[in-house]
């Protein structure tokens, strides 16, 4: 049985562009022109879930969210 899949949740507009998210797992935290988080997938690639959650716990703003989907 294979855990669940995790999806990431934006919240755009608390977004300050600190970056944590981006240094800590470059590969699914992305930084747009200003500075602002985003995901080219939401759905977290599988191996990658420790450094996404460390990554979304990481945000001074609480701008992301990290949630389990089927």
């Amino acid at each position: 049985m294979s855990s669940p899949r995790l999806k990431i949740v934006i919240d755009k507009a608390a977004c300050c562009g600190y970056g944590v998210c981006a240094e800590i797992c470059p590969d699914v935290y992305k930084l747009d022109a200003n500075g602002i988080v985003y995901v080219d997938d939401p759905i977290v690639p599988e191996g990658m879930e420790d450094l996404a959650r460390e990554g979304c716990d990481a945000c001074p703003q609480s701008a992301l969210a990290i949630e389990e989907v089927d």
